[in-house]
């Protein structure tokens, strides 16, 4: 079968909209594949697309057989969306040497889609017919009996396939292992309780439910274990989970980033199956778009856990992460994290902005936590409307870094979104320097600061010249610059580079208006970090006091020089 063909058929379904599916995490990838078939082999794009490479695995896959349902002992089929993931990451390779382009492979999608039973039948075939010797295969989670699902899956397709797979490859099934004596190859479930996992030399790892993963630590480990081989796969598989501050979410942005082409990975590729943020969830469009496998699945058991989430809003979010593969977050969370993201504009450079106005707002953690200093430049667009502009730093210990329960900290350093201080504490006084270097690539404005813990600080930039404002951390100074940020970021006119740590920071903000409709910014626990956000207001704060919009519209009206 020709399962490269059922793979583009599927691509132009779904670009069509004959098929429905989410913008970011579904129809990127499509146009993405259609966009690299159409440069392979040109200078900037040494990858070409091997369709015998592509179709061997969906062949091998489908002489597999079911273990589960009405259709156990039956041949696997491959449905479309899986023709299109599996074809793409094995179909692709590298000009210089044949091997493989994808080295790490995300595929986030709802319970009940056949995750783990594709994931068992492509660790067969990377343990048997990938053609490497000495091939070490994986099954990694969180538990032994988690890790397990994926190796048993295995195991029983091998069981029902014992002799075709005996006689082509000299497999034998163990209890505890998949072995092939001859090529010195082996498949074993591995745990993160495990004392075994460091040093491995993995050719295909498969890590189930990455959202469960609390720390980064084996997903770090097992990273470490790919480098080794020519061409390995690291395989991920999960669905949504309720919280952000974890590995899996770190991957799912970045997944979504190199799909829309904000960032060039070109050895990643994944698939996210969700809804949009404009689809009510509450529908059974939701739940088509965001099922590949929806034909599959036990409708009545689905629409009953619907029925129970429509009135139960202790089971929503439980619905919507299984069913829905929607990343929950707190239910009064301030903004819309889509219509933040809306906004960004990747090109922006602070250095364009060398000799323009600006304010600053700082948050001075204490010295074991994150800093936040943010710049905010203004300039108007064609239609002389205000536009206002973004531009984050972020400071934090390296032994917090280490020590932090979030997993995305370690990722973020490596990228340089922290300035990172040697040992456990933050220094003031790097900070200080830093600020006051800065600003003399502007025309300032003044800065932004919270009182507490930073009166120090504060005189030192005062004594500098730079103009101060003091702004109180509650409702009564905060609430008009939040509400003015809503109504910029509805009308697309506050924008950023797309700064992971400060969009992780504004999804972590909840509000809770008072009986006069004031608002302010809370965090629903403290690993939940919002300094971003309070460095932010106290820029707008000053923006608001110097009536930057007013100021604006007077001198259009009557254009004589003003500080803008």
């Amino acid at each position: 079968m020709d399962y490269c063909s059922k793979a583009s058929q599927y691509i132009s379904d779904v670009i069509s909209g004959k098929i429905p599916a989410c913008k970011r995490g579904v129809i990127s990838a499509c146009k993405r594949q259609l966009s690299d078939l159409g440069k392979q082999r040109t200078k900037n794009f040494p990858y070409y697309f091997d369709s015998s490479a592509a179709n061997r695995v969906c062949t091998f896959v489908e002489l597999l057989k079911n273990i589960k349902g009405p259709k156990a002992g039956e041949p696997l089929t491959l449905e479309p969306w899986q023709c299109f993931f599996l074809t793409t990451v094995f179909g692709w390779k590298k000009s210089e040497n044949g091997k493989r382009r994808f080295t790490f492979v995300y595929l986030e999608v709802p319970r009940g889609n056949g995750k783990s039973t594709l994931s068992s039948a492509v660790a067969l075939y990377m343990l048997c017919a990938d053609g490497e010797l000495s091939a070490d295969v994986y099954s990694f989670a969180t538990t032994r009996d988690q890790a397990r699902i994926v190796f048993d899956d295995a195991k029983a397709m091998a069981q029902q396939s014992k002799w075709e797979l005996a006689d082509a490859f000299g497999l034998k099934i163990l209890n505890n292992s998949l072995l092939i004596p001859e090529k010195n190859c082996k498949f074993l479930p591995k745990s993160s309780e495990d004392s075994t996992n460091e040093g491995l030399n993995s050719h295909f790892a498969c890590m189930d439910e990455l959202h469960a993963h609390k720390t980064r630590n084996l997903f770090d480990v097992v990273t470490k274990s790919m480098g080794k081989r020519a061409q390995s796969i690291f395989w991920t598989i999960t669905t949504a989970g309720g919280s952000i501050d974890c590995i899996c979410y770190e991957q799912h942005q970045l997944i979504l980033r190199i799909l829309d082409g904000s960032v060039k990975d070109e050895t990643r590729f994944g698939l996210i199956y969700s809804i949009d943020p404009e689809d009510d969830w509450k529908t059974d469009a939701s739940l088509i778009k965001s099922n590949p496998n929806w034909g599959a699945l036990d409708h009545d058991v689905v629409f009953s856990e619907r029925n129970s989430a429509l009135v139960s809003p202790s089971a929503q979010n439980d619905y919507k992460t299984k069913r829905l593969n929607v990343w929950v977050q707190a239910v009064s969370a301030w903004i819309n994290l889509q219509k933040w993201r809306d906004c960004y504009i990747k090109s922006l450079n602070v250095e364009d902005f060398n000799g323009t106005s600006c304010v600053y707002g700082i948050d001075l953690a204490t010295k074991l936590d994150i800093t936040a200093a943010v710049r905010i430049f203004w300039k108007p667009d064609k239609n002389n409307i205000l536009h206002y502009y973004v531009f984050p730093e972020f400071w934090l210990p390296e032994d917090t870094i280490h020590a932090s329960r979030n997993s995305q900290y370690q990722g973020w350093a490596n990228s340089g979104l922290f300035h990172v201080s040697p040992g456990s504490v933050t220094d003031y006084i790097d900070i200080g320097r830093y600020l006051m270097a800065d600003v003399h690539n502007y025309q300032c404005l003044g800065i932004g600061y919270d009182p507490w813990n930073c009166t120090q600080l504060a005189q030192t930039l005062s004594s500098e010249g730079i103009e101060m404002y003091e702004v109180q951390q509650g409702p009564k100074t905060l609430s008009e610059p939040m509400k003015f940020i809503e109504q910029l970021i509805m009308q697309g006119r506050l924008h950023s580079d797309g700064n992971l740590v400060l969009e992780w920071m504004m999804g972590n903000v909840v509000v809770k208006p008072d009986r006069n409709d004031n608002i302010y910014p809370r965090k629903e626990r403290n690993d939940n970090k919002i300094d971003g956000v309070f460095a932010m207001l106290s820029a707008f704060y000053i923006i608001m006091k110097r009536d930057i919009e007013h100021t604006w519209q007077d001198w259009l009206e009557d254009p004589e020089p003003v500080f803008i």
